[in-house]
């Protein structure tokens, strides 16, 4: 199986600007943002929808949610949208789990 994108830029074959990392997850900025603030809560494990996390990944999926919270407050946001996209048909194009974090829409 080919190395997700996401899987490259944590093996650090290809270049990404970080926002945090921990053993469990990487947040990068998108390189096509869609709003002010716009970084990838990516997690090291490569799992490829939402819809394949076991019962032994939530623990996991909650860190991502822990990760948000500390992202908002260190970036000092009042608010923000956290969005993953499961599946070909809901508009995800790399298959290795991660939410868009998303803040700044309006002034």
């Amino acid at each position: 199986m080919e190395k997700s994108i996401f899987s490259r830029i944590m093996d650090k074959e290809i270049p990404a600007r970080f926002e945090y990392e921990d053993d469990r997850v990487i947040v990068i900025h998108d390189i096509a943002p869609k709003a002010k603030v716009h970084l990838l809560i990516i997690p090291r494990k490569p799992i490829p929808t939402l819809m394949d996390a076991k019962e032994e990944d939530l623990p996991l999926i909650a860190h991502i949610h822990k990760v948000a919270q500390h992202l908002a407050e260190k970036l000092k946001l009042d608010g923000f949208r956290l969005v993953n996209n499961c599946g070909k048909s809901a508009g995800q194009e790399v298959f290795h789990i991660h939410y868009h974090f998303m803040a700044g829409f309006q002034e």
